[in-house]
């Protein structure tokens, strides 16, 4: 069985994310990038599945320009057999990656394609649950859990109530939580193997995907500054500056 796991790059959440000063988007240049940390969640899953012997090869995906194969060459350090990057220089929307990532399961035949639960640039929770619909197959999101036996997995989901467990068909589509597991260290040896593995590239025009943008951001601005706190000296006082500022 095959496992296709995707990754995203995105500002390393160590770093403070600046907006450009014309208002255009978010600073980039010299930021530190890496791999979204729910998909190099997911990805480590794939990567133990593996070595539990329930699955034969991981293969990581990611769609963008020639700056990806960076974050595809860490996933293959971690331990994925072979890269996949899907080339192009236009802002991918999530349908249009789930559309992308229907062509490359049309080619490889996973019986598990595993996906972080957002990317935290966008957070926009979609992608997963589009390629789900599009491919016509079971999905289990928000994975905390994942056992797989029979043909079968069972995957256990935090909700507010406690702990859901759900059973799907392979193949199937998952999303990884934040609690599934923790993300190996990557060694310097293993980047070293790194570099011989294989990693092919595909131009998203040879998939016969159109990078349809829906949505347009116009402009961009970061949160308004927060205001100094003040001191109370009782309820009273409290509620009068809760008052005078409209939330009362």
């Amino acid at each position: 069985m095959k496992i296709l796991v995707t990754i995203k790059r995105v500002v390393d959440y160590n770093v403070r994310v600046r907006v450009k000063p014309d208002g255009s988007g978010v600073e980039t240049e010299g930021v530190k990038m890496s791999i979204n940390p729910f998909d190099e969640i997911a990805l480590e899953e794939a990567l133990r599945i593996k070595e539990r012997g329930e699955a034969d090869e991981v293969i990581v995906a990611s769609i963008g320009g020639s700056e990806v194969q960076q974050q595809l060459r860490t996933g293959l350090a971690m331990g994925a057999d072979r890269a996949i990057h899907v080339e192009t220089d236009q802002p991918v929307q999530p349908l249009t990656a789930a559309r992308t990532l229907l062509k490359l399961v049309e080619k490889e035949a996973p019986g598990i394609v595993f996906l972080g639960k957002q990317a935290i640039d966008d957070d926009c929770n979609q992608t997963g649950q589009m390629l789900a619909a599009l491919w016509g197959r079971p999905q289990a999101t928000f994975a905390s859990r994942v056992e797989l036996a029979d043909g079968k997995a069972t995957v256990t989901r935090e909700v507010d109530a406690g702990l859901e467990v759900n059973e799907v068909d392979l193949p199937a589509v998952m999303t990884s939580d934040l609690r599934l597991n923790e993300p190996r260290f990557v060694k310097l040896p293993d980047i070293m193997k790194a570099k011989r593995k294989p990693l092919e590239t595909i131009a998203l025009a040879d998939l016969g995907v159109e990078p349809a943008a829906d949505l347009v951001a116009t402009a961009y601005e970061p949160p308004p500054r927060r205001g100094g706190g003040k001191m109370v000296e009782s309820v009273a006082e409290l509620v009068g500056e809760l008052k005078n500022k409209g939330l009362l």
